[in-house]
């Protein structure tokens, strides 16, 4: 598991996913989410402006499993 360090409060969940170079565009996050590739806490996540605390666990298919830690 990948541990990714945020600098704030909590990060969206489209914006994690380019930090964690799943994706390189909002456009391709919108469809990785769309498809039920990503999953937060065990749960299927479709929504990009989920916002993820330190402590989350996000896992994307063909990516990874990563750890939202604080900075």
């Amino acid at each position: 598991m990948k541990q990714i360090v945020i600098h704030s409060e909590y990060i969206k969940l489209d914006s994690f996913l380019k930090l964690a170079d799943c994706v390189s565009t909002g456009g391709m996050a919108k469809a990785l989410l769309q498809e039920g590739a990503v999953q937060v806490n065990d749960e299927p996540e479709e929504r990009r402006g989920r916002k993820l605390y330190p402590g989350d666990i996000i896992k994307v298919e063909d990516c990874g499993i990563f750890q939202v830690a604080a900075g």
